[in-house]
């Protein structure tokens, strides 16, 4: 299949359009920020919907305590600031006024990993997809480019619960049709094949896109699933694709702990045990550095995805 690049655009603008979208559509949508308004991309929502947009500066704790309490009113809140600020640094708030009472919040979570670059460890956050789906009821979404992560606010939108959205800051490809809706819970296929099964999510789609059209140039047919919903995992189409392929290998740009790779390690051992590897970074934080740097670094590339496929058919 021949993939085409659109453009490049940053999956946090794909957030902005769609929320400005949504807003338009439905008067019940609301937006908070905490002081990050250009970085989140809201200005066109705070531009025409003023009267119904919180700007709740540095106080994340509070910005989530708000949101929470507006769904009691019939609103559909949508959170805005830094995956790390939007996790780590409110998780008791999250898990116990959104998660517990089952809050109809959207926390939308832009700068997630080490693709945020210069800003440092201390803002790139590689924990929040396994803090983010072990609370009950938390659905977990990480779109791979512009118009899925558009179209990822249109579904979230629509749907009664509390989400946890992850997009990014740097500018990539932006390939998937921006007609497509995304469907939460149901995995994209993206290329058959018949000798490994590829899953990846978010930034690390392109990069296993390139690495399977390299492997097709050595006779090495690859399945490619984009896995934008974490939680909860389309385990039918994993099954399904393994259980033609023999092997796995995962691709995400989170800790090897708790991410992609994690959830799906679980379902094989329950249901249909096989050799896997993970593309993930490993037990490390994250460190000063242009996003092309930090993705080479902690071997987040094609050329990774390539050397983890070939290890994981010798194991077959």
């Amino acid at each position: 299949m021949e993939f085409i690049i659109q453009n490049y655009q940053d999956t946090r603008s794909g957030f902005g359009v769609g929320l400005h979208e949504v807003g338009k559509a439905n008067p019940k949508v609301v937006a908070l920020c905490a002081d990050l308004i250009g970085s989140l991309k809201m200005d066109a929502f705070v531009k025409d919907f003023p009267e119904r947009f919180f700007q709740t500066g540095i106080a994340e704790a509070n910005m989530i305590g708000i949101a929470a309490g507006l769904t009691i009113g019939g609103f559909i809140p949508f959170t805005g600031t830094f995956a790390n600020f939007s996790t780590g640094r409110v998780y008791d708030q999250i898990r116990q006024s959104v998660a517990y009472s089952g809050k109809n919040v959207k926390i939308c979570a832009s700068h997630a990993g080490v693709t945020l670059g210069e800003d440092g460890a201390t803002h790139q956050i590689l924990e929040d997809i396994g803090l983010m789906k072990m609370l009950p009821g938390m659905t977990v979404i990480v779109p791979c480019d512009f118009n899925q992560t558009r179209a990822a606010v249109h579904a979230i939108a629509a749907y009664d619960g509390p989400v946890y959205l992850r997009f990014g800051r740097p500018k990539v490809p932006n390939f998937t049709s921006d007609t497509e809706p995304l469907i939460i819970g149901k995995a994209q296929m993206l290329q058959q094949g018949t000798d490994v099964s590829i899953f990846a999510t978010g930034h690390l789609v392109w990069k296993a896109i390139e690495a399977i059209q390299q492997l097709e140039k050595e006779g090495i047919h690859a399945e490619l699933i984009n896995i934008h919903t974490i939680k909860p995992l389309d385990d039918t189409a994993i099954l399904e694709s393994v259980r033609k392929t023999k092997c796995v290998v995962t691709a995400e740009e989170h800790q090897r702990n708790g991410g992609l790779g994690d959830s799906i390690a679980q379902l094989l051992v329950r249901e249909f045990p096989l050799p896997l590897e993970m593309v993930a970074v490993n037990d490390q934080f994250g460190q000063s550095g242009t996003p092309d740097e930090l993705l080479t670094y902690y071997g987040l590339e094609s050329q990774d995805i390539i050397a983890a496929v070939k290890k994981v058919i010798s194991r077959k």
